[in-house]
């Protein structure tokens, strides 16, 4: 990608909008083995990542299942993607059943060579609007990689938390998932394609997912905590249909650490600020 002038992609930007119906947090709901929230009440925190997607049809999307990239992002040269991580300010609940908007704008490119070899790191910013009130600041920071062996696990042992909750992946969970979010990444559903051309041993738990969890057992354990910030970062894959855990402790007033891994030791990271 030398040849590419990654800055053109700077401050790019684009505007979804949506209306958070309640037939689709149904579905969110049943994924999750959740009680259903009723119309007008919020929407559970990260389940907007529901929401906002572009129906692209078929012929839009490259060999992985996701839209073919050069519009809004940057080029990749077919290099894998990984949602790596990011980060999250709650300003105010997003409501079920009302319209929002998504505004999102392309923060930073940067081009890098790790040992896995050449890495492309993109962070979008997406600000989501309700009645045109800012009700929550995202960043997402988005990794395209060369195809290269998974990140094998560090064999650290998991924190001792105060709370933790055990995962067991379905095929059927990961799939449903990727349905409600209408998220095409083969990785999570083609067994063939994710063990034959991106080199997992099996379904790959989304990202996304593997954050929602760790939020909703942190909520479980803290019911009183109103939710400030959340950050998160992804260490390595977790394969389904291996059990993983969620866990977390409280290190300080107002601040948690929570984390999600297995016994070869923690596949996501993150911390959360409360009140």
């Amino acid at each position: 990608m030398n040849d590419v002038d990654l800055s053109a992609w700077l401050g790019r930007s684009e505007v979804a909008e949506d209306v958070l119906s309640l037939n689709l947090v149904q579905r969110i709901a049943a994924t999750f083995s959740h009680n259903c929230p009723a119309l007008g009440e919020p929407l559970p925190p990260l389940w907007h990542w529901a929401f906002f997607q572009s129906p692209l049809p078929e012929a839009q999307l490259g060999e992985d299942g996701h839209p073919v990239r050069g519009s809004f992002l940057p080029h990749a040269n077919n290099r894998n993607r990984m949602w790596a991580g990011g980060r999250l300010e709650f300003h105010q609940l997003l409501e079920i059943g009302q319209p929002a908007r998504r505004e999102s704008t392309i923060l930073h490119v940067e081009e890098k060579t790790g040992r896995s070899g050449a890495l492309l790191f993109v962070t979008v910013q997406h600000r989501y609007f309700q009645n045109d009130v800012l009700a929550l600041s995202e960043e997402q920071d988005i990794v395209y990689r060369e195809p290269s062996p998974p990140k094998a696990g560090s064999g650290d042992s998991l924190p001792a938390g105060t709370w933790s909750e055990t995962i067991v992946p379905s095929s059927t969970l990961l799939f449903r998932y990727s349905a409600v979010t209408f998220n095409g990444h083969r990785i999570h559903y083609d067994w063939p394609y994710v063990t034959e051309n991106e080199g997992y041993s099996g379904l790959v738990v989304h990202g996304p997912l593997i954050a929602t969890l760790s939020l909703v057992a942190f909520q479980r354990a803290n019911p009183e905590a109103r939710l400030r910030r959340f950050a998160y970062r992804g260490v390595r894959p977790l394969i389904a249909p291996h059990p993983f855990t969620v866990g977390g402790c409280i290190k300080a007033p107002g601040h948690a650490d929570v984390w999600a891994g297995t016994a070869d030791g923690p596949a996501q990271c993150g911390e959360v600020e409360f009140e």
